[in-house]
C-alpha cells in the first residue's frame, strides 16, 4: 500500500478524498466508491498501487486510437477497482469483481515496455480498468516512462477531478475518454456518477494532448436520434477533427437487452458525419467503419482488420488524393 494523494483529514478519523467527483467522506477502516482507496486510522491509501490484473501488448487501435501512431503497439496494463458502478461494464471481472494480481513496481513496468520497443511498442496504455483510481502508481509510472522516451495513454472514463488530472497529463500523450451518454439521468441510474464532471474533462483534455472518444450505443438507453446529435453537437465544439468512435453494446455484467441494432449504429455515423471528420464503428465486423477516409475527397486512407492496421496511404500527413492534412500523428 501507498498513502494516497489528493484526500484531507477531517474529524473522528475520517478521511475525503478528492481525487474524483465522487469525493468520498470515508470512515476509518472502509473503503471509497473504488473499492481500492482505503482509509486506515486516519491515513488514506491506495490499496492497488503495484497490482496489476491485466498486462498485454496491444496494437494501438484497439484502446481505440486510430490517429496515434497507428500500426503501433503498446504495453497495456490494468489494476482493479472503478469509481463508476456501470451496470453494462464490459469489463467488470476486474472493474467489480476481485481479480488474479500481479506486482509491478513502475520501474518494472517501464522496463518491459522498454524491451519491446524495438519490435514497435512506443509506450504505455493505462486501461483494461478505470487508471484515475489507480493514479499514484500511473504518475510514477507516466514520469519514468516519458524520462525514457516512452509514450503514455489513458483509456478513461474521464471521472477524476482537475486537479489531479492537471498533474498527470504532464506525462500524458492521448487520452481515449468513454463518454458514457450524454444525459445526466444516464449517469446517475446506470453508472451512479454525474455527466458534466466527464464534460469539463474531456474539454480540458482536447487542449492538452491527442483525444479520441467512444460511446458505447445501448439499445433504448442512450442511442436516441436527439441524444446522439447533441453529442455531435458538442464533440465539434471541442474539435471537428476529434476521432469519434461509437461502439456496438452486447449483453454483459448486470446488463441482458440484445445487442444494439447495426442500424442504430449507422444512423448515429450518418449524424456524426455531418459535423466531425471521423467517426467509426467499433464491435463490427464490416472493415468499412473502421476505414479512415479523408474528409475532402473521401478516398479510403487506412484500411484497418480485426483489431489492427492493414493499409496506411497517408503520407507526410496529406491525403495522397487531394493532398488536403489528414489529423493524425504517425
Amino acid at each position: 500500500m501507498k498513502e494516497a494523494l489528493f484526500y484531507k483529514k477531517l474529524d473522528n478519523g475520517r478521511v475525503l478524498c478528492l481525487l474524483c467527483p465522487q469525493e468520498c467522506r470515508i470512515s476509518p477502516e472502509r473503503e471509497g466508491v473504488c473499492r481500492v482507496r482505503r482509509n486506515i486510522g486516519g491515513t488514506l491509501y491506495s490499496q492497488n498501487y503495484g497490482h496489476c490484473s491485466s498486462i498485454a501488448l496491444d496494437p494501438i487501435e484497439k484502446k481505440p486510437l486510430y490517429h496515434f501512431y497507428p500500426g503501433s503497439d503498446i504495453l497495456s496494463i490494468g489494476t482493479q477497482g472503478c469509481n463508476l458502478r456501470c451496470g453494462f461494464c464490459q469489463n467488470w471481472q476486474i472493474s467489480q469483481g476481485e481479480p488474479g494480481l500481479r506486482e509491478l513496481s513502475p520501474q518494472d513496468t517501464v522496463d518491459i515496455a522498454l524491451k519491446y520497443r524495438e519490435t514497435g511498442c512506443i509506450g504505455i496504455a493505462y486501461t483494461y480498468s478505470e487508471p484515475s483510481v489507480w493514479f499514484e502508481y500511473v504518475l510514477k509510472t507516466a514520469k519514468l516512462a516519458k524520462e525514457k522516451g516512452l509514450v503514455n495513454v489513458l483509456v478513461t472514463n474521464g471521472y477524476i477531478n482537475p486537479e489531479p488530472l492537471g498533474e498527470l497529463l504532464e506525462f500524458v500523450d492521448a487520452m481515449n475518454i468513454d463518454i458514457k451518454a450524454f444525459t445526466d439521468e444516464f449517469y446517475k441510474k446506470v453508472c451512479k456518477g454525474k455527466l458534466e464532471p466527464v464534460l469539463k474533462v474531456t474539454e480540458i483534455a482536447a487542449k492538452r494532448c491527442h483525444l479520441e472518444l467512444t460511446t458505447l450505443l445501448i439499445p433504448g438507453y442512450n442511442d436516441s436520434p436527439e441524444e446522439i446529435r447533441d453529442l455531435i453537437q458538442w464533440v465539434a465544439s471541442l474539435g471537428v477533427e476529434i476521432p469519434l468512435h461509437f461502439s456496438r453494446y452486447f449483453p454483459n455484467y448486470e446488463f441482458i437487452e440484445p445487442a444494439t441494432p447495426i442500424e442504430t449504429l449507422e444512423m448515429a455515423r450518418e449524424i456524426a458525419l455531418s459535423k466531425l471528420r471521423y467517426v467509426y464503428l467499433g464491435n463490427m465486423p464490416d472493415e468499412r467503419y473502421s476505414a479512415t477516409y479523408c474528409y475532402n475527397c473521401g478516398m479510403r486512407l487506412i484500411i484497418r482488420r480485426g483489431m489492427g492496421l492493414y493499409e496506411n496511404k497517408v503520407r507526410d500527413g496529406k491525403c495522397p488524393e487531394c493532398e488536403v492534412s489528414i489529423d493524425i500523428r504517425q
